[in-house]
């Protein structure tokens, strides 16, 4: 069955970085586009970053030239390298196979000092 595993979560300072990692299995991943969202607490759900198959990438304007979302395919690994991160940026990570009901089981990123 399709599986989403989401890894590389934690409490970081401000300013500092963490890498988000999410393991696909059970589809193809090479052909299927890729998304990051979160959600903090008491807020909805909101997009972060998506990338095509083809690595076609699209970014929030708040996370825009701090996070960079990545694929390797050999490995059906999504990324995400977040730098400068923000107190504002507390949330848990989820990773999602666009056009599709899969979802991961998320991992929390805490922002604090």
């Amino acid at each position: 069955q399709v599986q989403l595993v989401e890894s590389g979560g934690g409490l970081v300072q401000p300013g500092g970085s963490l890498r988000l990692s999410c393991a696909a299995s059970g589809f193809i991943f090479s052909i299927n586009a890729m998304g990051w969202y979160r959600q903090a607490p008491g807020k909805q759900r909101e997009f972060v970053a998506t990338i095509t198959s083809l690595g076609v990438t699209n970014y929030a304007d708040s996370v825009k030239g701090r996070f960079t979302i990545s694929r390797d395919n050999a490995k059906n690994t999504v990324y995400l390298q977040m730098n400068s991160l923000k107190p504002e940026d507390t949330a848990v990570y989820y990773c999602k196979i666009l056009q599709s009901p899969y979802w991961g089981q998320g991992t929390q990123v805490t922002v604090s000092s």
